[in-house]
């Protein structure tokens, strides 16, 4: 029996942020085999069951970079932000200007205005830039508004954080040179853990927190070897659990880092790579 770890964002998603019907029969005909497929992704656990759902997959999952473990219906792990490293960061975003979501045990809450907060940033580099790509970045824009389980708020101070478990701080600026200011920033702090998905992404996690010890769990909670486990990705949050997976399998449009670590490299997301790897890679003929 193999565990296979699977990504969401430019592995198993299409560009319409759903998974193809070649993706879904791939992974139903593995679970079919006796594997295990696990969806092991950055995004929210509302946000992801609602994809599975939509998709007709039912399979354990990995969210939050691995902050959350859900199996069988249940919780089986949590890492939470503790709550004073919540309290400093918030005011301390919303200071530097920067656009963030909390990642809660309620969905996803973040600002009314926080489209409006994305638009004025975009308008403004591209003033000081007129080749700055705007269309991408109206497109990576939209992507967060069409997650599952969002809640908007007028100010952070509204909600009761002890309550709402907060278990990732998603901070998203097409500003770069911004972006990599605010990660020095918080690098060197031993109380949570930072990882990326994409060059306008930072996010802030308990420290514990990455896909490599997520996967770990998830194996040893059933009783898979290591070596008998797979993990599918693309970016650099991915990364840890190619270390620790016995084969890693890296998208044809995976940054150079992950392709440069990975067992194999498929074809690219938006031509069913995982669907080309489980059945090239991971299945049994």
């Amino acid at each position: 029996m193999k565990l296979i770890a699977i990504d969401l964002d430019g592995t198993l998603l299409s560009e319409d942020g759903t998974i193809s019907s070649t993706n879904a029969e791939a992974i139903r005909d593995v679970q079919k085999q006796g594997d295990i497929i696990t969806i092991c992704s950055g995004r929210s656990l509302h946000d992801t069951q609602a994809i599975l759902e939509n998709a007709g997959i039912d399979c354990p999952v990995i969210t939050g970079n691995g902050a959350i473990a859900y199996h069988g219906n249940e919780i089986i792990r949590k890492l939470i932000i503790p709550d004073n490293v919540i309290l400093e960061l918030i005011p301390f975003l919303e200071s530097e200007g920067f656009y963030f979501e909390l990642y809660t045990n309620q969905g996803i809450h973040l600002l009314t205005k926080g489209k409006e907060q994305l638009d004025e940033e975009i308008r403004s580099l591209l003033e000081k830039d007129a080749n700055f790509p705007f269309e991408w970045a109206n497109k990576e824009r939209d992507i967060q508004f069409q997650q599952f389980g969002l809640h908007y708020i007028n100010d952070y101070k509204d909600i009761n954080i002890p309550e709402l478990e907060v278990y990732k701080i998603f901070v998203l600026s097409f500003n770069r040179e911004k972006l990599v200011q605010l990660e020095n920033n918080l690098r060197n702090r031993q109380d949570i853990s930072l990882t990326s998905s994409g060059s306008t992404k930072l996010e802030i996690a308990h420290a514990e927190v990455s896909k490599g010890n997520a996967l770990t769990y998830m194996a040893n909670f059933l009783n898979i070897p290591l070596k008998d486990t797979v993990a599918i990705g693309d970016n650099l949050n991915d990364i840890s659990m190619f270390k620790v997976a016995g084969m890693s399998i890296a998208m044809g449009n995976a940054v150079e880092e992950a392709k440069k670590i990975s067992t194999y490299t498929t074809k690219k997301f938006n031509e069913d790579g995982v669907a080309y790897a489980l059945r090239n890679y991971v299945m049994e003929t």
